[in-house]
């Protein structure tokens, strides 16, 4: 990437990381759909049952949303069909009236094992050869990278 004349090197740096994020997520979507394919889900379907079955209890549509950094829109729209297809219940949440709990049915299990078991071979796979301190500082690096993303936005600096 060329360097920008306004854009600090941290920019230019924190750029390159963002396209490269770009290309690695739309990379990760689809193989994410083939897996999900061979249960007969898709990547937001197996995303959702994912994020209650690792949190290990029912949650509300805004907590799966906040926990994926999806919108509450698309995993509302995901949870209906995932109750369709009875992968998934909701119960009423004695916190909050308007926001049920959304939990995995028995075939919802299932299939996040199943599934679970694909993700467990193509991660190995995927990360052979890779190295675990250089692992660790990308996670952290997207971590970060996360948390100030969560922050309310500064007002852009106002043209010269």
């Amino acid at each position: 990437m060329m360097p920008t004349p306004d854009r600090t090197p941290e920019g230019d740096a924190a750029t390159d990381v963002v396209l490269a994020l770009f290309r690695a997520n739309g990379l990760l979507l689809a193989a994410g759909h083939r897996l999900a394919e061979r249960e007969g889900l898709t990547a937001a379907r197996w995303q959702v049952l994912g994020a209650v079955a690792l949190a290990g209890r029912p949650l509300t549509v805004p907590q799966i949303a906040r926990q994926m950094g999806l919108t509450r829109q698309a995993v509302q729209a995901t949870v209906h069909q995932l109750r369709r297809d009875a992968l998934a219940d909701t119960s009423d949440n004695p916190d909050h009236r308007r926001s049920p709990l959304i939990d995995l049915t028995e075939l919802g299990r299932r299939k996040y094992a199943a599934l679970d078991r694909q993700q467990t071979a193509w991660i190995n796979d995927l990360s052979a050869g890779l190295k675990i301190p250089d692992l660790a500082a990308t996670a952290r690096l997207l971590h970060d990278l996360s948390d100030r993303l969560e922050k309310p936005p500064k007002s852009p600096p106002e043209e010269k």
